[in-house]
């Protein structure tokens, strides 16, 4: 699959990965979460940009030890849930459940949508459940067809739900991962 013609902003703090963006949001909340704890306990920032196709490698060599990020411990932990999925579509309230949090779907939605490290944490993947049960409807009919329950074709027909960037970089996001797994 042909990979997104996009500059994504990664930002490292001592190293490891911190932030990955298509605009700096993440890295003013860093630099704020920084200022407001112990500023002596960062000794370096970096940002660069980098195409998608770096993108798509980091996705593959990073572990959880290789990231620093600043959130709450909820969030944390729903972060390192996203991080650790299989590759597939899930919807909010299916991840909520993997997050031991079955009633706690829009808490665990909104720690999703603040995810700083895109692609690499998956929130891409996450989508309504309402989009979950339609395209399950879609494969169960697509069975009998030449397609035989490919997912792919039904991206642009779903909706994807809310994204940072719109629903257009969180479908190309979807194709890219799922196409690469």
């Amino acid at each position: 699959m042909e990979t997104l013609d996009r500059q994504w902003i990664l930002t490292r703090v001592d190293g490891k990965v911190s932030s990955i963006a298509l605009d700096y949001r993440h890295f003013a909340a860093i630099a704020r979460s920084i200022a407001a704890s112990n500023p002596a306990l960062v000794d370096r920032i970096e940002t660069e940009k980098i195409p998608s196709w770096r993108l798509q490698e980091l996705k593959k060599t990073l572990s959880w030890d290789d990231l620093r990020l600043f959130g709450t411990k909820f969030q944390l932990s729903v972060w390192q849930n996203l991080f650790s999925i299989e590759p597939r579509l899930y919807s909010y309230t299916e991840f909520a459940a993997l997050c031991g949090n079955p009633q706690g779907v829009r808490p665990v939605a909104h720690a999703v949508g603040l995810n700083p490290v895109a692609y690499v944490i998956p929130c891409h993947l996450i989508v309504p459940k309402e989009s979950m049960d339609k395209a399950r409807t879609i494969r169960q009919s697509a069975e009998s067809t030449l397609f035989k329950g490919s997912d792919l074709y039904l991206l642009d027909t779903l909706d994807v739900g809310e994204f940072a960037y719109g629903p257009d970089v969180k479908r190309e996001l979807i194709k890219m991962q799922l196409a690469d797994e």
